[in-house]
């Protein structure tokens, strides 16, 4: 495992786990749909520098699909882009960063799963992972008086949103350069938040100037710098050690809530939030067939 990359790697993690925290904080102010639109343009309008830079270091892929399958793919994940992330700005509201970042984290778990719709084999430990998660959510997201919170809720659906997302990116990512079309996917998710914001918002102009920092931590950060980080972070890395070390997002965001909003989590929420992050963990250890699929997959490229 090379040092660099892991630490820019867990960089990344750092900063998608903290933005949690900046979402929280712009709701004081700002209505969910309009947060999302203004940080999804800005995070489109940041990766626009990212796109030329990764193309003078030569380190974007070209692709081996067409411009309709970039502009295709960009729209399809932003509509889901934009449907996940207004759930999950929407449940922000009534739970908290830490609880949000690890339901969010459930996808990790679901994307293998959802495979199988895709003709895609999983082996036990996948299911385990389930199993696990499963409990997770129970001592995370119910309650002893077995209440769940509205939240809660909210967020479980965005990470279901979430695995159709990455389904999606994971079948137009070999055809194109993934950051083009991440930049099309924010910018097509930023322009979906218009109609909702204006129809059930009523977002002044002091309110986003009171956003501007968890605007910009959301927006250029989270979505324009550790995007291309996450590129740059995983190249000639292996995907299971990479994954492992951006699912501690999940983590750092329980950290972020506890040390700025000070937010605090009861044992069994804490409980639940171990039993998550096992099956996190779990969920990305590659089984002998996964580990020879990929050892021949790289041969063949270097072919």
């Amino acid at each position: 495992m090379k040092t660099k990359n892991a630490l820019i790697l867990f960089l990344t993690a750092f900063i998608w786990g903290t933005a949690f925290v900046a979402q929280s904080v712009g709701m004081d102010y700002m209505g969910p749909f309009g947060f999302n639109g203004i940080r999804s343009v800005i995070g489109g309008i940041a990766l626009l520098p990212c796109i030329f830079l990764l193309d003078k270091l030569g380190l974007s892929s070209k692709g081996t699909g067409s411009r309709k399958d970039l502009i295709t793919g960009g729209i399809a994940c932003g509509v889901l882009l934009f449907a996940a992330s207004s759930l999950q700005q929407i449940g922000i509201q009534y739970t908290s960063a830490g609880k949000a970042g690890f339901i969010t984290a459930f996808y990790i778990v679901l994307v293998p799963v959802f495979g199988i719709f895709l003709k895609k084999k999983i082996g036990w430990k996948v299911w385990v992972a389930v199993v696990m998660a499963l409990a997770g959510l129970y001592f995370l997201c119910i309650t002893e008086s077995f209440s769940i919170g509205k939240g809660d809720v909210y967020i479980f659906f965005c990470a279901l949103l979430f695995t159709l997302h990455i389904l999606t990116i994971d079948y137009f990512a070999p055809k194109v350069d993934g950051v083009k079309m991440s930049c099309i996917q924010f910018f097509m998710a930023g322009i979906l938040s218009v109609p909702p914001m204006l129809i059930f918002e009523n977002n002044s102009f002091s309110g986003i100037m009171a956003s501007w920092i968890p605007l910009l931590y959301a927006g250029v950060l989270s979505c324009g710098v550790a995007y291309t980080l996450q590129i740059i972070g995983q190249k000639n890395m292996n995907s299971a050690v990479a994954s492992l070390i951006l699912s501690l997002e999940s983590c750092i965001s329980v950290l972020a809530g506890w040390a700025i909003l000070g937010e605090q989590l009861s044992s069994r929420e804490l409980f639940g939030c171990v039993l998550m992050f096992g099956a996190i963990i779990l969920a990305q250890i590659p089984d002998k067939a996964q580990e020879k699929e990929q050892k021949s997959f790289c041969e063949n490229l270097q072919s």
